[in-house]
């Protein structure tokens, strides 16, 4: 299995690249196609001793900063976003992976995949740890704006996610919304309702952000601003509770000693809400696995998105996808 990976995507790059892809090729069983600058990656490749691991550089003169608008974007030809993309066309890469902008990411697989025939819209997907376990979420911010024949088609893939990647069986699928009666919600919230009590998904109803983190949906569907909102504050309040409840426990003697006492319980607490341990969400509706990381990714965190699509290839997950997509609209 062959994973390509965007060298040139992440706020400090490419240095978590470099150190992910030869941590992900020790360990996962894969191989990696790093795509970027030739003459920077080859000497710290070989700096870092990566010896006979399968890890091939793929060059790209150019790469896309997070700042770029699509006029720049457009103009740089062979940036490694691109040409990653052109790989995994080609067939020679089972699945790309970028800390990227999520939005080039979307221009570049639409461009150079498409969406899976019928698609509307691709939607970008992550995991919520919730009680319990962890729920598919989307969209996450492919799509700010959302038509309601969106959304049956999210509740489509987002259940054909849970099911392969979290072995989900027929996943509880709920909508947003900030009531639980389907006369809550916007305009949008509303419509939808009707358009997902048939379209063949286990539509459990509208659920709110209790529901959500309470563990009582498998998949929970949204347009994208909303999404990208609950993604962003969810990370924002688990920093304020974690970056707390340490400060806490060296505040004093005591505090320490009852820390060391609950080390392990600690470990796992950081563990559910440290978004590394993820790594990427995958953009479901691309006609190809392409998966987005966060731009602050360290190492860890792309070590967890090349596993992440590793998963996503031995689940069967695009052929999944495609074959779900057909039989709704069939």
């Amino acid at each position: 299995m062959a994973i390509i990976l965007d060298a040139m995507g992440s706020d400090k790059r490419p240095d978590p690249e470099v150190l992910g892809a030869i941590e992900a090729a020790r360990t996962l069983g894969v191989e990696i196609l790093l795509v970027g600058d030739e003459q920077d990656l080859a000497p710290r490749l070989k700096a870092a001793g990566v010896g006979d691991l399968p890890i091939t550089i793929v060059h790209a003169a150019e790469a896309i900063d997070m700042s770029d608008k699509i006029e720049q974007v457009r103009a740089k030809k062979e940036n490694s976003m691109r040409i990653g993309m052109d790989l995994l066309v080609s067939g020679r890469g089972n699945a790309f992976v970028t800390a990227g902008s999520t939005g080039m990411a979307m221009y570049h697989a639409m461009k150079s995949l498409s969406s899976i025939p019928g698609v509307l819209r691709p939607a970008l997907s992550t995991l919520f740890p919730v009680k319990g376990g962890k729920c598919v979420v989307l969209d996450i911010g492919a799509n700010a704006e959302c038509r309601p024949e969106f959304m049956p088609q999210f509740a489509i893939m987002g259940s054909v996610y849970a099911e392969k990647m979290l072995g989900k069986q027929n996943p509880r699928v709920g909508l947003l919304s900030n009531g639980e009666e389907a006369v809550k919600g916007n305009t949008l919230v509303k419509e939808s309702y009707h358009l997902l009590e048939t379209c063949g998904v286990n539509f459990i109803g509208n659920v709110e952000g209790k529901e959500l983190f309470g563990g009582e949906a498998d998949v929970v569907i949204t347009d994208g601003f909303t999404g990208n909102v609950l993604l962003k504050s969810s990370e924002a309040v688990a920093k304020l509770i974690t970056d707390t409840l340490k400060a806490e426990l060296k505040s004093s003697i005591i505090s320490m000693i009852g820390a060391m006492l609950a080390k392990s319980a600690f470990k796992k607490i950081k563990k559910l809400v440290d978004p590394s341990d993820i790594g990427a969400a995958p953009l479901l509706g691309i006609d190809g696995l392409v998966f987005v990381g966060h731009g602050r990714s360290d190492s860890r965190a792309i070590v967890s998105a090349i596993r992440q699509a590793k998963l996503a290839v031995d689940a069967d997950l695009l052929p999944s996808l495609r074959s779900a997509i057909q039989n709704a609209l069939s």
